[in-house]
């Protein structure tokens, strides 16, 4: 009776056995960095505690693929996943080495994709803090950044977009922009009052900078040409560094700011989708940190079908 019961501790120990042989093989033989074995250590551990009590060699494809699945419902990313998945092909290759396992039932599982990794929006706060201090500066230089960033947040616009601006995109009288976008699409964005009055600014000075009547763009540097990427990246940092932002700011942050804000405020996802110029909603859903899981609480909270079988799940 007593040897029955020590059958499961023995699987265990026998588990652990195998594990320590493993690790003083990637530090004796492969002479990895502590570091590193210890990262072999805990992905080992992680991958133990979800497979359950079972021989190494005993693990299916059906298992890992489920191990995989388990992980994503954590919360646990891609990266984190893949990498749990190369310390498990490595292990099963020194298994089959030594004669424990008969095949690496990790060769073909793949992590699933991390979603496109996206810039923190500004909160309200910081967009203040970073547009409202250069209202009052009047040097020319001033005007034409000033005029930059409100239409940055005003509009959602990418660089490219930006930068291809030309005197006649604009639309004072109706306070409009158009735009031309990827695929060379365009679409007429609305412009807030701030930024129409910065761009007003900008406009009575540049004259200051054309130096070839014939150059149509908005944005010029002091040479009379359109300004290039690089330089409105430079000026974006040194301007937030200025106001007491960090330096990470850039163009694609104040867009994602935008898009972020505007949807808080609307809830209007297919408005904010028309607004960015995304082809496709999908495209949105991620730029606004939507996923499946928001959509189906808000799904849960308001359809009336999955509200009665809420109801009815409680009452059961």
């Amino acid at each position: 009776m007593n040897s029955e019961k020590d059958e499961p501790q023995k699987a265990v120990n026998s588990q652990l056995s195998t594990v320590n042989s493993f690790l003083t093989h990637l530090e004796s033989e492969r002479r990895l960095s502590p570091h590193t074995v210890s990262n072999y250590q805990r992905d080992l551990k992680e991958a133990s505690r979800v497979l359950g009590q079972q021989d190494w060699a005993a693990v299916t494809v059906h298992d890992i693929r489920s191990l995989v699945a388990t992980l994503h419902r954590q919360g646990k990313g891609g990266k984190t996943i893949a990498r749990l998945l190369s310390t498990l092909r490595t292990f099963y290759r020194y298994l089959m080495r030594e004669g424990i396992a008969r095949d690496n039932p990790v060769v073909d599982v793949r992590a699933p994709r991390s979603g496109k990794r996206l810039p923190k929006a500004l909160d309200a706060d910081q967009v203040t803090q970073l547009l409202d201090a250069g209202v009052d500066k009047g040097d020319p230089l001033s005007l034409r950044d000033q005029a930059i960033m409100e239409l940055f947040y005003a509009c959602g616009l990418r660089l490219a977009e930006l930068l291809s601006l030309n005197v006649d995109s604009i639309d004072m009288t109706a306070a409009q922009l158009l735009v031309t976008g990827k695929g060379n699409k365009t679409r007429q964005l609305p412009m807030g009052k701030p930024a129409v009055t910065a761009l007003k600014r900008w406009l009575k000075a540049r004259p200051l900078f054309v130096k070839d009547s014939s150059e149509k763009a908005i944005f010029l540097s002091k040479n009379g040409k359109r300004l290039s990427p690089s330089s409105v990246q430079q000026r974006l940092k040194r301007h937030a560094l200025e106001r007491g932002l960090d330096d990470h700011l850039h163009p694609h942050k104040l867009r994602h700011s935008f898009a972020t804000h505007l949807l808080e405020s609307s809830g209007d996802l297919r408005a904010v989708q028309e607004l960015l110029g995304h082809a496709d909603l999908a495209t949105t859903q991620v730029y606004t940190h939507l996923d499946f899981q928001h959509l189906a609480q808000v799904y849960d909270g308001a359809h009336p079908r999955a509200q009665r079988r809420k109801d009815d799940d409680e009452s059961s």
